[in-house]
């Protein structure tokens, strides 16, 4: 029955019966922690990209290039892979929701 499936059952029925959660909702605030190798695999990802667009930026602007394009991209660059971070934390780990720990 679907109207009683937790969230997590249903994500995990959409994802092919993946069970195991890469993100715990974290214990204070809002957001998530990785608790399996997989998020820890997707953090250090985002990070290593982090950096390099860093120093793509940084590298850019000591060439030359137009600052406010620059910084255009910049941005950008880090709002696609906040996105893309959130959106994995989202759809394999725990519903978020403002904790106050407990």
């Amino acid at each position: 029955m679907l109207g009683t499936q937790t969230r997590h059952e249903r994500k995990a029925a959409a994802l092919g019966g993946m069970t195991r959660l890469w993100f715990k909702a974290r214990r204070y605030g809002w957001g998530w922690t990785p608790v399996t190798i997989e998020g820890w695999i997707v953090v250090v990802v985002f990070l290593v990209l982090a950096i390099a667009g860093t120093a793509v930026f940084v590298h850019e602007i000591g060439a030359g290039a137009d600052p406010r394009l620059a910084s255009l991209l910049f941005v950008l660059w880090n709002a696609v892979l906040g996105g893309a971070v959130a959106a994995i934390a989202w759809a394999t780990g725990e519903p978020p929701r403002w904790r106050w720990g407990g």
